[in-house]
């Protein structure tokens, strides 16, 4: 899977946009995040240039299950680690589950959101 077809995933879901929200952080790894929202909150976050995992919330029993069954699902650096999890490329990890969890991910936030702001997805 290349960064291209990640990003193309992301955005094919309904009312999903995308922006890089730390250009002006001091650590320049941390400006080339591109995070995936749906409505005010982002569900799916992602080094373009090192392109070497995404972070994607997850329910606790998924999480649990994913980080127990494949090493390359580990808890989330800077975020609640009880939802949020890294999910490394190249990895133990098929892309078709990857696919799979960022979708997962979209559901949960987007159910999160308030119902007026649901509805305008």
């Amino acid at each position: 899977m290349t960064v291209v077809e990640f990003r193309e995933y992301c955005l094919s879901f309904p009312g999903v946009t995308e922006k890089m929200p730390f250009t002006t952080h001091k650590d320049p790894r941390a400006r080339d995040i591109l995070c995936f929202y749906v409505g005010s909150k982002w569900f799916c976050l992602v080094n373009i240039e090192f392109f070497d995992r995404c972070c994607v919330k997850l329910t606790e029993s998924v999480t649990a299950d994913m980080r127990d069954r494949y090493d390359g699902v580990k808890p989330a650096w800077h975020m609640n680690k009880r939802y949020w999890s890294d999910v490394y490329f190249n990895s133990d990890v098929p892309d078709n589950l990857i696919y799979e969890l960022v979708a997962h991910s979209y559901k949960v936030v987007r159910e999160s959101l308030p119902k007026r702001e649901q509805l305008l997805q």
